[in-house]
């Protein structure tokens, strides 16, 4: 699973490899760098390169994206939502479903909380990953998270080997089942 934290300045990008006992390892981690004072095209062309190599390297099954969610500045959500673009673009010509999740998804699936702050999804991504620190910068660490996110929701419902769950994929679940309740009472 490919997860892609979009932005220009810093686009985050993480593979795991998620069993079907949900335990994930981690694949590949990295953050593609652009300098801001390129032009808008040499930009996004540079994050185009930096998920095809990643793509053609390691070869995911999905792809899933942190969704556009309006900010106070204009110019960055204009610039995360063009490389969301790109990545869901690159996703569609690779032949990969893509999907993508809200921040407060994101941050209940791996934390159990939606308003979890950026050290919190950094200290639970090293431990559900089992690694030595957590990924740095904050931008390595979310698209480790997104890549869980749609792994652990994908999968969710009914499990059917019997393992345990993390609190975090116990909490997603909770979630979940709140979510569908409350919209079958309001329909």
């Amino acid at each position: 699973m490919l997860g892609i934290d979009p932005g220009l300045t810093r686009c985050g990008v993480g593979i795991v490899d998620v069993d079907r006992s949900r335990r994930a390892d981690l694949v590949h981690v990295g953050v593609i760098r652009t300098p801001v004072d390129a032009p808008i095209g040499e930009r996004l062309a540079a994050v185009a390169d930096g998920i095809r190599s990643v793509l053609v390297e390691h070869r995911p099954d999905a792809v899933a994206v942190e969704r556009v969610f309006a900010q106070h500045n204009s110019h960055t959500v204009m610039g995360t939502a063009q490389a969301s673009g790109v990545a869901l673009l690159l996703a569609a010509e690779a032949g990969l479903p893509a999907a993508t999740h809200t921040p407060s998804e994101v941050k209940a699936a791996v934390t159990g909380y939606g308003s979890a702050d950026k050290k919190q999804v950094q200290a639970m991504i090293a431990r559900i990953l089992r690694l030595d620190a957590p990924p740095q910068p904050a931008d390595a660490a979310d698209a480790l998270a997104i890549a869980l996110c749609h792994a652990w929701r994908r999968g969710a419902g009914p499990r059917q080997d019997g393992g345990a769950q993390t609190p975090a994929q116990r909490a997603w679940a909770e979630a979940e089942r709140v979510a569908r309740t409350y919209i079958r009472s309001t329909t």
